[in-house]
């Protein structure tokens, strides 16, 4: 090959290889693999939700065992349950704030029913002392637990994806090839804000 010839191969590459150079450090890997870090995150997160929500059943059961129990009660959580699963989000809802929004108040209707489900026993010390219900109430309390890491973990994930798309040069990759948008947090549900009344 001639000097010429390969004067003209090389100036014909060189700009693939210039575009090939600046793609790897683009971030265009980077910020697609911090989006399947958020949606494994909201994976985990929903799979404590419905382990959640599958306990419900069974509690209720339980409950509903005990003579006089307030029924009303018994049907807020039946109604909560049924909300919060009806409603499911999709990875690419996840940038939506109006369907987070409905997701969150769905869940957080349900936590706050179990809350005064579990107030209310108090007063059956009778249901309190079977073994069926103690075994819910700690699977049902482990999985709160589970479920408040799950959030805060997809919470960091979705901390660490919105800053990739938004940091220079990625922002630049993002608005020309990729468009994502960023992601919404798991917020706190608006009830959990309130101070709690203590009445003696």
């Amino acid at each position: 090959m001639k000097e010429r010839d390969m004067f003209r191969y090389l100036s014909r590459i060189f700009p693939f290889l210039i575009a090939l150079v600046m793609l790897g450090g683009c971030g265009y890997n980077t910020m697609q693999q911090n989006e399947e870090t958020v949606n494994r995150a909201w994976g985990d997160l929903e799979s404590q939700l419905q382990r959640r929500a599958d306990l419900v059943p069974n509690l209720v059961a339980t409950v509903k065992g005990a003579a006089n129990f307030e029924k009303q009660t018994l049907q807020a959580v039946i109604e909560a349950r049924a909300k919060a699963t009806s409603i499911q989000l999709t990875p690419e809802m996840l940038s939506d704030p109006a369907a987070m929004q409905k997701f969150q108040a769905a869940q957080g209707e349900l936590a706050s029913s179990l809350s005064r489900l579990m107030v209310t026993i108090e007063r059956y010390p009778e249901l309190k002392a079977t073994q069926s219900f103690r075994d819910l109430q700690v699977q049902l309390e482990g999985t709160e637990n589970r479920i408040s890491v799950a959030r805060q973990r997809y919470n960091e994930a979705v901390q660490v994806y919105n800053f990739s798309i938004r940091k220079f040069p990625n922002s630049m990759t993002n608005s020309v090839l990729l468009k994502l948008k960023p992601k919404e947090y798991f917020k706190a549900d608006a009830a959990a804000r309130a101070v709690p009344q203590v009445q003696f």
